[in-house]
């Protein structure tokens, strides 16, 4: 079948979806977006992904029109399009087109793009046996990253270091501490216990973190939302990072030293379990 994507209520080929040369998001970064996970058909988590594209529009004041119930049957209309059972989603909303001026324009309607892309998550529940290896880099990113905007020249530049060193993802450090991955939310496991940094403009509140925070209360698993360090980390006991397209995946190493005994950990696995569980709640959707 042919890719196709949506721009501004239409679906066209993939080849013919553009913008404006002054779209604000080309031009500004002035732009949210979202990635969400279609396993079986069906988005995973699709309230809790408009509850924060909603959140994030309104931190920079771009007035979008469109109801819940209209875009999301948008959404599934493209996906069943393109024809894909398991895929992910990319949704951006900039403020518009206008004439190129930081100030923002008096009246441009927002811009929504949409597009799809199978994508194997057979693949992630085969890391759960084999783990990850993540590189640490410098957060060079700006003061607001719980905002899901598309400026994301920081996280690039560190997801690319992390691939030149044969790693899967990059954890950013401010001095000591460990912050997050460049698309990842990072979790270390001691004494039982999980730690992941709390919430709060220096972490992008992700929604494969909630859910695993949620599970694990549920399983009476131990959590402390507090930031901690690369020594921290690498004197855990286990590691992971979550995100909306790695689900969960156990770090086994940290700048080339083993996690633990360098295989992912009991908790880490009993966490993925429950979180391919729900998934397989949410979607019908098994490996």
């Amino acid at each position: 079948m042919p890719q196709l994507a949506y721009v501004n209520g239409h679906i066209v080929h993939h080849a013919a979806a553009m913008l404006h040369v002054e779209d604000r998001g080309t031009q500004f970064a002035d732009a949210v977006y979202e990635v969400c996970a279609v396993l079986n058909g069906r988005i995973l988590d699709w309230q809790p992904h408009l509850v924060r594209l909603r959140r994030n529009l309104a931190e920079l004041g771009i007035v979008w029109s469109m109801a819940d119930g209209p875009f999301g049957l948008q959404a599934r209309r493209l996906i069943a399009a393109n024809g894909h059972a398991d895929c992910i989603i990319y949704i951006q909303i900039s403020r518009g087109t206008a004439r190129r001026d930081h100030a923002f324009p008096d009246a441009a309607p927002p811009n929504v793009v949409m597009t799809v892309r199978r994508f194997d998550f057979a693949q992630r529940v085969r890391q759960l046996d084999t783990g990850i290896k993540v590189v640490t880099q410098p957060d060079t990113r700006w003061g607001r990253v719980d905002i899901k905007t598309t400026g994301l020249l920081g996280n690039v530049l560190a997801k690319q270091v992390a691939r030149e060193a044969g790693a899967f993802e990059a954890w950013l450090l401010d001095g000591e501490t460990v912050r997050e991955g460049s698309s990842t939310n990072a979790w270390i496991v001691k004494g039982g216990r999980i730690i992941t940094h709390p919430t709060g403009t220096h972490i992008l509140p992700g929604i494969a973190r909630d859910s695993i925070l949620r599970l694990a209360g549920e399983a009476q698993i131990l959590v402390e939302e507090r930031p901690f360090t690369l020594a921290e980390a690498l004197a855990a006991d286990e590691a992971f990072l979550s995100s909306t397209t790695s689900l969960l995946l156990p770090v086994v190493a940290i700048d080339g030293e083993k996690v633990g005994d360098g295989r992912p950990g009991p908790i880490t696995r009993r966490l993925g379990e429950l979180l391919w569980a729900e998934v397989a709640r949410q979607t019908g959707w098994r490996a």
